[in-house]
């Protein structure tokens, strides 16, 4: 309890300016977040969600936080070169927690309206009201969120608009000194709307701690289609809890895809509702982790009505002594036939010492369904290995080819083309060793 106490006493002690820098929608879920913190019991390593990681410790260093909304300013163009080529997006740069909106960015692109949380409840407070609808104030992460968050981003598709360019969002710690950034995001994607959203997380500093809070809210209406990519490329001292939240109407089209590339610990939740038939939902996630790196994934799909399909996969590379965790379940709930669920859960480890947690599961209250799941933990094909090396394959090449590979059908599922170009690019540096920051960026994304 004790690491949560250190915040409920800095909320309590600067309740007044924190209610003061925040809309109103976001004060209004302040008392239940705190009381909910409260009475939570953090989940300890060894524990049913929690099997590799301790919450406690991942909580406890005392990082500041910026309660009285200081302006971190900064040129997005010294701070983030390393996007992706000949992809137009629609530009905007948190610094820490302060969104910042970026040269090609506008608040009304081809007819998507992003705003700040602030600016939303000025002009759209009817789409803002979403914010909230979805958050589980029982998960202590997403408590201590809700409890803090002063600002957002609402990203909003109005009904039928297909938005041309991809909405990019690139998070930034660019503090000198310890640091939680307290981020937010609602997607609401109307019925017939179509959007893509690409989301990369870097750290400016690799001597300097960070911790990412993140809660992100996505709502997809009727016969909408909308792709959600996470990038996490960041530095071994920055940490990251986040949540995404989803619900699907009927007939909708929903792609999350999670990607960490570098970083040093994660814990990525992934609650998924499918509220109206017929719709399909991807959930993808990609893991390559070394030295002492630490990757934990929880997913839920839940399927709440019948006629819909979903698939899940999740691949970990882990090598030195990373650890990687993943546990899933997909629901299907009473009278919801004709559901087709699958679960996978693919994991290469590349050293002794690596080491992967696992746990698909599958509950089903109802007939007529197609589900399965699976997992397989393995290190890389020694067959392969020595055919390779008999064709002149250095060792250490085999190896990296092997490696890319096994990511390659992931990879595939992005729907996005030049981004998944520059993510074979970027997945074959990883492995090269040579994902860093490039000569002319300040982030830890390379080129």
């Amino acid at each position: 309890m004790n690491a949560l106490k250190q915040y409920i006493d800095l909320f309590e002690d600067n309740r007044a300016a924190i209610d003061a820098g925040s809309p109103a929608v976001l004060n209004a879920h302040r008392d239940a977040a705190l009381n909910a913190l409260r009475q939570a019991q953090l989940p300890r390593k060894g524990s049913e969600d929690y099997e590799a990681t301790s919450l406690e410790d991942v909580l406890a260093p005392d990082y500041g936080v910026n309660v009285r909304r200081i302006a971190f300013s900064g040129d997005t163009t010294e701070s983030f070169r390393c996007d992706v080529p000949n992809m137009s997006t629609c530009l905007y740069t948190c610094f820490n927690d302060t969104i910042v909106a970026g040269p090609n960015a506008v608040r009304n692109a081809g007819g998507v309206i992003v705003e700040t949380f602030k600016e939303a409840a000025v002009n759209h407070p009817e789409v803002l009201a979403h914010y909230g609808s979805m958050a589980q104030l029982d998960d202590p992460t997403v408590a201590l969120n809700t409890m803090l968050a002063q600002d957002g981003l609402l990203v909003w598709v109005p009904r039928g608009v297909i938005a041309e360019r991809p909405i990019q969002l690139v998070n930034i710690f660019n503090s000198t000194q310890p640091l939680m950034a307290v981020r937010r995001v609602l997607v609401v994607v109307d019925d017939g709307a179509q959007a893509r959203m690409l989301v990369c997380d870097h750290s400016q500093s690799k001597e300097v701690s960070y911790l990412a809070s993140q809660v992100v809210e996505i709502v997809v209406g009727r016969d909408a289609t909308f792709d959600y990519y996470d990038l996490e490329e960041s530095s071994p001292r920055t940490h990251r809890l986040s949540t995404i939240y989803a619900r699907q109407a009927q007939g909708s089209n929903l792609l999350i895809d999670g990607i960490t590339l570098t970083n040093g610990l994660t814990r990525n939740n992934y609650r998924i509702s499918v509220d109206g038939e017929h719709a399909l939902t991807t959930l993808l996630g990609m893991t390559i982790a070394g030295d002492q790196q630490h990757v934990d994934t929880h997913s839920l799909i839940s399927h709440n009505a019948g006629h819909c399909k979903s698939n899940e996969m999740f691949k970990y590379v882990l090598g030195d002594q990373a650890v990687g965790a993943f546990a899933g379940k997909i629901l299907i709930k009473e009278n919801c036939p004709r559901v087709e669920a699958y679960q996978g859960n693919r994991n290469l480890c590349a050293s002794s010492q690596a080491r992967m947690h696992t746990k698909p599961q599958l509950e089903i209250y109802t007939d007529d369904v197609k589900a399965s799941h699976g997992t397989t933990i393995g290190q890389l094909d020694q067959d392969a290995l020595y055919y390779m090396r008999t064709r002149g394959i250095g060792e250490a090449e085999a190896r990296r080819m092997l490696m890319q590979a096994f990511m390659s059908d992931v990879i595939d599922g992005v729907r996005l083309e030049m981004l998944r170009d520059r993510l074979y690019h970027l997945v074959e540096k990883r492995f090269n060793g040579t994902l860093a920051a490039c000569s002319t960026c300040a982030s830890a994304c390379g080129r």
